[in-house]
Order: C-alpha cells, then structure tokens, then sequence
C-alpha cells in the first residue's frame, strides 16, 4: 500500500511519461494484462490511456487492471491511469520513506 507522499512521488514521475498500452473496445483480456505484466517488470511505473470505444469507466479500469496485475493504482486523470508496480528482478524507483 502506498503512502500519500510515495503516491505523489510517482505522480511527479509519471507526468513526463507517455502511455505504453492502451484498453480498447475488447476491454480487459488475459493478453493485455500478460502484456501490461511485461511492462511493469520493465519499467515500474505506466500509464494506461483507455480509449473512448472501451465503455470502461478509467477508474474502475485501473482498479479492475491494479487487482489482475498486483500492482498499486496511483492516479486517474480524464482516460488515463498510471500504476505501479516494484520490479522482482530489476528495482529502478526508490521510494521515499
């Protein structure tokens, strides 16, 4: 669970992002959670963009996508998410304490 400063932390980070996947009118598949998986290994840290053919709430999108990836939700803003996720093999970002 993150705490309010390590939640703002990665906000701060994932600004400069940009989207690396995106849920479209297939909604949320096994292949798509594989592939955002693979991401968060990677990178720690995505953003999500979900298109306007998806009938998805973003919210509940990236909560639904956190439960299926064990990662952490961090922001939603308009059709966009970011999560995150510590790398098993791979630690990049430091959280503050």
């Amino acid at each position: 669970m993150l705490t309010g400063k390590q939640r703002t932390y990665l906000k701060g980070l994932a600004h400069d992002i940009q989207p690396i996947t995106q849920i479209g009118k297939e909604g949320i598949t096994d292949a798509f959670i594989s592939q955002l998986n693979d991401a968060l290994e990677a990178r720690e840290l995505v953003k999500v963009t979900v298109q306007k053919n998806s009938f998805l709430d973003t919210k509940e999108a990236a909560n639904e996508v956190a439960r299926l990836t064990n990662s952490e939700f961090v922001q939603a803003i308009g059709r966009r998410f970011v999560l995150y996720k510590k790398s098993k093999n791979n630690p990049k970002i430091t959280l503050p304490v």
